[in-house]
C-alpha cells in the first residue's frame, strides 16, 4: 500500500528496495489492543514496537532505523534481527563436526566469528508472508557452504502479536547435512521509550544461578560459575546500571554486561527468563524461552554517533538485550548443549516478549 504510515511514524514506501536481487518490505501488525509492531524482511528484523506505558501512551520501546538505506549503513548491523546461522561466537572461526574441521568461518569480532559471519540471516532478505493482523512468516533458505558452514539450511520465523501484548518468536529449521544452529532475535530494548539515554535506572530480574565468564574476547573459558556474590547476580531485581562500572574483571572485559546466564529451567520447556522493569514508564517486560540461556548485553559498544528512528540516538547504554539462545562457541564446548542439527530433526524454538505495566 503506497505512502502507508505506521503508528509509530515509519513510512513503509522507505523500506521497500531491490537487494540482492529480492524485494524489501515493511510488515505492520497490530492487535485489539492498538499495540503496533513492524518487521522487515531485511535481517527478519523487528524495527518498532509499541506497548502502552502506565498512562496508556504507547511508547516505542525498541531501537531502529527509519528506512533500509539507514539499516544498510547503520553501526549496528543487529538492531532487531535474527542471527544466524550461529548467534553469539564462534573461537576462531573453526569448528570440527563429524570428524570434519570448518575453519572458513568469517573472523568478524576480534579473532572470532560472531553472529554468523559478516554476511549473517541479519542481512539477508527473507521471504515475508503476513497471515493476518497479528502474525506474519519469514523464511530464508540458506545455502550449503554460506559463511563456511555446511548443510543446505531452510528458516521459518514467525512472529506473532498476541492480544494481551506479547511478541510470540518461534524458530523452525532444517538441513540436508548435519550442521551447527543458534538462532536468537538481537532486539535492543529500553522501555522508557527508544531514544532514552540510559537504560541504568532498569530494574532486571533473571532467572539464573550461573553464568558463563569470559576471556577478553568475550569466548566462555568452559565451566560455569555462581553469580551470587558477584555483580552479575539479577536472582531478584537490581537496577541495571547499580554495579555496572565495578572493578569485576567479568565487567572490566565487555565493557559492562556481555555474558551468558544459564536458566534456572527444564532442557526443551517453555519457561521464565526474565523480566525488566522501567520505573519512568511503568512498563513491564516478561521474557520466556525455550532456550537453555540468555546472554544479557547492555549496549555498551553504542556510540550515539548516528541518527536512528524519529532523530533519536542511542548512547552506550541507552539499551539492553536479552538474546535466548544456546552458549556461545557450543560447537567447540562439548559439555555444553548441543547446538547440531542432522537432516533427520527438526529445530524447533520460541521465545516470547511480554509487556504490562505497573
Amino acid at each position: 500500500m503506497k505512502n502507508k504510515v505506521a503508528q509509530s511514524g515509519l513510512h513503509v514506501d522507505n523500506f521497500r528496495k531491490l537487494i540482492d536481487g529480492k524485494n524489501t518490505d515493511l510488515c505492520i501488525l497490530t492487535n485489539k489492543g492498538g499495540v503496533e509492531l513492524t518487521i522487515t524482511n531485511y535481517g527478519a528484523k523487528i524495527v518498532s514496537l509499541l506497548v502502552p506505558d502506565r498512562s496508556g501512551k504507547l511508547t516505542d520501546v525498541v531501537t531502529g532505523h527509519n528506512s533500509i538505506d539507514e539499516y544498510l549503513t547503520s553501526e549496528e548491523p543487529y538492531f532487531g534481527a535474527v542471527c544466524g546461522r550461529y548467534g553469539n561466537r564462534i573461537a576462531k572461526g573453526r569448528f570440527v563436526l563429524d570428524g570434519t574441521e570448518y575453519n572458513k568461518l568469517a573472523i568478524n569480532n576480534g579473532p572470532n566469528n560472531l553472529h554468523g559471519g559478516i554476511n549473517g540471516f541479519n542481512s539477508k532478505v527473507w521471504d515475508m508472508e503476513q497471515t493476518d493482523e497479528e502474525t506474519v512468516v519469514l523464511t530464508y533458505v540458506s545455502a550449503d557452504g554460506e559463511e563456511g558452514f555446511p548443510g543446505e539450511l531452510t528458516v521459518k520465523v514467525t512472529y506473532h502479536l498476541t492480544d494481551d501484548n506479547a511478541v510470540e518468536i518461534a524458530y523452525q529449521a532444517t538441513t540436508n547435512k548435519p550442521t551447527v544452529l543458534n538462532l536468537t532475535n538481537h532486539s535492543y530494548f529500553n522501555l522508557s521509550g527508544a531514544g532514552d539515554p540510559s537504560i541504568g535506572d532498569h530494574l532486571l530480574t533473571i532467572n539464573a544461578d550461573y553464568y558463563l565468564p569470559t576471556d577478553n574476547t568475550a569466548i566462555p573459558y568452559g565451566p560455569k560459575e555462581k553469580v551470587a556474590g558477584t555483580p552479575m547476580d539479577f536472582r531478584s531485581p537490581h537496577e541495571i546500571g547499580s554495579r555496572i562500572n565495578e572493578d569485576f574483571e567479568q565487567l572490566v572485559f565487555g565493557n559492562g554486561y556481555d555474558h551468558t546466564y544459564i536458566l534456572n529451567k527444564e532442557e526443551g520447556k517453555l519457561s521464565f527468563c526474565a523480566c525488566c522493569v522501567s520505573p519512568k514508564t511503568g512498563i513491564v517486560m516478561e521474557t520466556y524461552t525455550t532456550e537453555p540461556g540468555v546472554q544479557l548485553y547492555t549496549g555498551n559498544w553504542m556510540t550515539g554517533h548516528f541518527s536512528g528512528k524519529n532523530r533519536q540516538r542511542y548512547p552506550a547504554r541507552a539499551a539492553f538485550c536479552l538474546e535466548t539462545q544456546h552458549f556461545p562457541d557450543s560447537p567447540n564446548k562439548p559439555e555444553y548443549p548441543s547446538t547440531v542439527i542432522r537432516p533427520e530433526e527438526l529445530f524447533l524454538s520460541k521465545t516470547i516478549y511480554k509487556f504490562a505495566t505497573q
